[in-house]
């Protein structure tokens, strides 16, 4: 693959890299963004710099378009790229990026687009068969294996012997072998914030690890990180909690890598070292139900810990079970019963539609949900939502029924986040063809289909709104309670529309 304008990229920038990891939620006629700086990119960035090249970043969370998610706005936020342009996004905005970077491509055809980021993952290959645009995508770590690329680019070498990317060669899409992975985190270094503003950002993040060793059937971490998981030193994370306050007045870190309390001797380490640092800052943490006791969780409050997070799913043992979630629902009782009398926050977070979950085993988690809630954590439901690298979407993409209703998914295309404000959404008609796109692709973007929507997903969400945890009006909405990333927002006469219009296309 030759491409002279890299060659020629002198005195230029060498990748323009494009973050579109966001949260960006449309309320009838306003936008809520919510910036929170995002890691991966700027990770990737400090290698490729201390590569020798030279990184236009720019992070879309920042476009004040009236309409952002149209091709024409990132188009024009990508205004005059480098020689390469680099994509990076999730899942819930893959759509958008494809159909954006088409448009890219247009203005701009000698380019070459990279897409990167997880939301590409396990669809690399069907995505270079189709969309002539995109001209490779990256797969796995990327921060040893991006300057490797651009190298080859840059000197018009074969791609062949790049790691961790999807190519064409004479017409064929090539899978190349993944990266290593990257056992010692320490020797990322610092992400490259110099290419940020910091004072426009509302929340800062910290990963302590990557990885993660258990087997939840719905969960992507696992098969995009590795089920062994590689950890940061305690005197690494407090080193750089340190310099971020004092650079930039940092003093709330969230840990946002799900296996931050991966064991007792890790827990009490880092603990122990933030004390020792006497830091004035506050952090959040996510943790497994399994993994925390009364004296872990003391110990994290006692070192400025003040919210805690649980995956708990279902109230269901049975699903907990089929899952694989490797706890009981007792054990979640008795967990989150202690938390709630040690951290100021506790959010519980549940997955709701699993295509094997019975009404039975619905009821018996929004009965927790409910019991939670009068002890005082705070409730993230969640849609179910079937990413392609999942165990879950591999054993049902053939054997359900998958259906598409834009009703069910403005704020996951919209956002990868949680959402705690409330409000009418709307399908605006100016999206349509972003819903048409995922019509006509649905083995790309699985996560936009429910399984058995009539039966399975409209009934429940009923049940849920009837018991407050779905609100049509903002008064209804409690401060407990939240909608979660994949969490529809329909009022009752939307809900039974929808099962008529699902009866009469079944007739």
């Amino acid at each position: 693959m030759t491409h002279p304008n890299l060659r020629a990229s002198t005195g230029r920038s060498d990748v323009t890299l494009v973050n579109l990891n966001m949260l960006l939620i449309r309320y009838l006629d306003s936008i809520e963004r919510e910036l929170h700086v995002t890691l991966g990119p700027l990770y990737l960035i400090a290698a490729l710099e201390k590569a020798g090249f030279v990184v236009d970043f720019r992070d879309f969370q920042l476009c004040e378009a009236a309409e952002p998610l149209v091709p024409q706005s990132l188009a024009d936020f990508c205004k005059d790229p480098a020689p390469v342009v680099g994509l990076s996004c999730m899942a819930n905005l893959l759509p958008f990026t494809l159909l954006a970077a088409k448009e890219i491509k247009e203005r701009y055809p000698d380019r070459v687009i990279v897409l990167g980021g997880v939301g590409p993952k396990s669809v690399e290959k069907a995505i270079l068969e189709r969309f002539p645009w995109i001209d490779i995508v990256a797969h796995g770590e990327g921060e040893n294996s991006a300057p490797i690329l651009l190298n080859a680019l840059k000197k018009g070498d074969a791609l062949d012997a790049v790691p961790g990317i999807f190519f064409r060669k004479d017409g064929v899409v090539v899978e190349n072998p993944p990266p290593d992975r990257i056992e010692d985190l320490e020797a990322l270094g610092r992400p490259a914030l110099e290419h940020i503003d910091y004072s426009r950002y509302a929340g800062h993040n910290v990963i302590t690890s990557r990885g993660c060793p258990y087997e939840c059937t719905f969960c992507s971490v696992a098969p995009v990180w590795g089920r062994k998981p590689h950890f940061r030193t305690a005197s690494g994370i407090v080193a750089e909690m340190k310099e971020l306050h004092e650079k930039f007045g940092v003093s709330l870190f969230l840990f946002q890598d799900e296996f931050f309390v991966s064991s007792k001797e890790r827990v009490h380490e880092f603990c122990a070292e933030l004390r020792k640092a006497a830091l004035p800052v506050r952090w959040k943490a996510f943790a497994r139900i399994n993994l925390c006791d009364r004296e872990v969780m003391q110990r994290m409050a006692d070192a400025g810990c003040v919210e805690i997070r649980f995956g708990i799913e279902s109230g269901s043992n049975r699903i907990l079970k089929l899952t694989n979630k490797g706890f009981t629902i007792e054990d979640a009782i008795r967990v989150v019963s202690e938390a709630v009398l040690i951290f100021p926050r506790v959010d519980t977070f549940f997955i709701w539609g699993f295509p094997f979950e019975t009404m039975e085993d619905f009821h018996q988690t929004v009965f927790q949900m409910i019991g939670f809630r009068l002890i005082g954590a705070r409730i993230l439901p969640s849609l179910l939502c079937l990413l392609p690298q999942t165990d879950i979407y591999r054993e049902y993409k053939d054997k359900a029924k998958l259906t598409f209703y834009p009703g069910l998914l403005p704020e996951y295309m919209l956002t990868g986040h949680e959402i705690c404000d409330d409000g009418h959404l709307q399908t605006s008609p100016k999206h349509e063809f972003i819903f048409e796109f995922i019509r006509e692709n649905p083995d790309l973007f699985p996560g936009f289909f429910h399984i058995d929507l009539e039966t399975n997903i409209l009934p429940k969400f009923e049940i849920l709104r009837k018991h407050g945890f779905y609100a049509s009006r903002a008064s209804e909405v409690s401060e407990q309670d939240s909608c979660g990333a994949h969490s529809p927002r329909l009022d009752e006469e939307q809900v039974l529309g929808a099962l008529t219009r699902a009866r009469d296309e079944d007739r």
